[in-house]
């Protein structure tokens, strides 16, 4: 599969996103050809972390969140990490992007505990999804169907849980890229 012009977002916090939830899926499309975009709050450098509390690498940020807009890209991907995905979350600016690609039918990727950006956005309703463990609460909360399985997928939607089942997130995201719109997405929004 081959993602040879599209465009795809991935979002990072300005501290805090889960390096391995960055770096892989970043990875993965570029390998597959696609060109990847870093958005954050701001346009400063992004330090991640390991397991939520290890220093993690220094990441380039390529845009600010109020510089871009989803009719520019294909797709978007939205890395986990505790504090790193309440940051983006609680940015309304995030949620507005977000929400905008579900209104276009444009795939969504979210692993760890990046749905509760999907929870802000008002995106979960009537969805089947999975997280880290500790959100099945959160998405039940807001309409979502959880289920504890390692990659899940729900028109356009690809979820995770946690680092370990990034081989399976990226391989979905990747074949989901490559599809393009889905419909039954758009028309939930």
């Amino acid at each position: 599969m081959k993602l040879d012009g599209r465009k795809i977002a991935i979002l990072i916090a300005p501290r805090g996103t889960e390096e391995p939830e960055f770096a892989k899926p970043k990875a993965a499309v570029e390998t597959a050809g696609g060109t990847v975009t870093v958005i954050s709050l701001g346009t400063e450098d992004a330090q991640t972390v390991n397991n939520d509390l290890d220093p993690g690498a220094t990441f380039n940020v390529e845009k600010a969140i109020g510089d871009v807009s989803a009719s520019e890209f294909d797709a978007l991907i939205i890395p986990g990490g505790a504090v790193g995905a309440d940051k983006l979350r609680g940015s309304k600016a995030v949620v507005g992007f977000v929400r905008d690609f579900f209104i276009a039918g444009k795939p969504v990727a979210a692993i760890c505990h990046a749905p509760w950006a999907l929870i802000e956005a008002d995106e979960v309703e009537g969805r089947t999804l999975t997280s880290f463990p500790t959100l099945q609460t959160d998405i039940r909360n807001a309409g979502g169907t959880w289920i504890d399985q390692e990659v899940v997928v729900d028109q356009g939607l690809i979820t995770s849980r946690d680092p370990d089942d990034l081989p399976a997130f990226c391989a979905k995201l990747v074949e989901e890229f490559c599809e393009g719109k889905h419909a039954g997405q758009a028309a939930r929004a």
